[in-house]
């Protein structure tokens, strides 16, 4: 076991320098259509690797410039790569604010979150409810993944490989946040790494449980009110670890899918961990990376291509009234 999570932090550290990025920070100007027009504002935000744009590849590739096409107005978090979901989440609050305070007519946002940013984005919902319209998440891991438990065993907190584990991924994170410009200070993989182990996931659902399923692999609350807000809540995930012979992340996710067992999972988190909200779906032919359109754009070609789903989805707020 030590091998494989070896390897599979080998191939993160190799991954992050070229293959993930984000929009920057801009209102959208290209002539619209209206369908994805959306009343409030989209902002995306991230899972790990959480940056903006490197080397000309954005994160959610392709996706801003999709939504924008027919109407969007488009933000991209500026939060750690690396990080628990509180730090990231009062990172994300400060940028919210100073977005309200410098966009006059800007109330709420529609949070739409990949990965851990589906936790970054249920923190800001509970602690700022006056800020967000809606959160959506894709292939979060609401009950913990289980290649966190495997690192945190592996790379053990206290013993020295524990400790170069942490000084190597910092330092990796650091140089992420750079690369794209988020002034965010330093993050800390330890505690992201905690975080998404099923006691970590366990505490953090303690703390904040609204949107979550009452049962085991149910379905939440389709909309929640928070200090008098009312916030509508939405999920979607993969299924297939496996979907393109042509992209690298692939083989990666084809590996951490083997910890799942026999559930169904995106190679990084479970069917039923991505359960919040009105579950739109559970199942698409698509991996963790699939769902924010990496590599490149790579994805199934017999399957949902991930661009429309946020499109539609965009609509689908929009009809809503958000």
């Amino acid at each position: 076991m030590s091998k494989l999570a070896s390897g599979l932090l080998s191939c993160a550290l190799l991954l992050t320098s070229s293959l993930f990025s984000g929009s920057s920070l801009a209102m959208s100007t290209s002539p619209a259509t209206g369908y994805t027009q959306t009343r409030y504002p989209v902002m995306l935000v991230q899972g790990i690797l959480a940056f903006d744009s490197i080397a000309g590849v954005d994160y959610w590739y392709k996706i801003a410039d999709k939504l924008e096409a027919e109407g969007a107005t488009v933000f991209t978090a500026h939060i750690n790569a690396f990080n628990d979901s509180v730090s990231r989440g009062e990172q994300l609050i400060a940028e919210l604010d100073n977005i309200r305070a410098t966009h006059p007519g800007i109330e709420k946002f529609n949070l739409i979150a990949h990965s851990q940013g589906g936790l970054t984005s249920r923190y800001v919902m509970n602690v700022r409810p006056d800020l967000v319209a809606s959160v959506t998440t894709m292939g979060s891991p609401h009950q913990g993944a289980p290649v966190a438990d495997v690192l945190n065993g592996v790379f053990a907190e206290g013993t020295l490989q524990g400790g170069l584990f942490e000084t190597v991924v910092n330092a990796v994170g650091s140089l992420i946040d750079r690369l794209s410009g988020d002034s965010v200070g330093t993050g800390d993989a330890r505690s992201l790494t905690r975080e998404f182990t099923r006691e970590g996931a366990q505490a953090f659902n303690r703390a904040f449980p609204a949107g979550l399923p009452a049962t085991s692999c149910g379905e939440g609350a389709a909309s929640v009110t928070l200090q008098g807000h009312s916030i509508r809540l939405y999920s979607w995930a993969g299924a297939q670890p496996f979907t393109n012979i042509l992209d690298p992340l692939d083989y990666l996710f084809a590996t951490t899918g083997l910890l799942h067992g026999g559930e169904k999972n995106d190679g990084i988190t479970g069917r039923c961990s991505s359960h919040f909200g009105k579950v739109i779906r559970d199942d698409y032919a698509m991996n963790h990376g699939d769902l924010i359109n990496q590599v490149l754009g790579l994805h199934s070609l017999t399957s949902t291509d991930p661009l429309s789903l946020y499109r539609t989805h965009a609509n689908r707020l929009k009809q809503a009234g958000l």
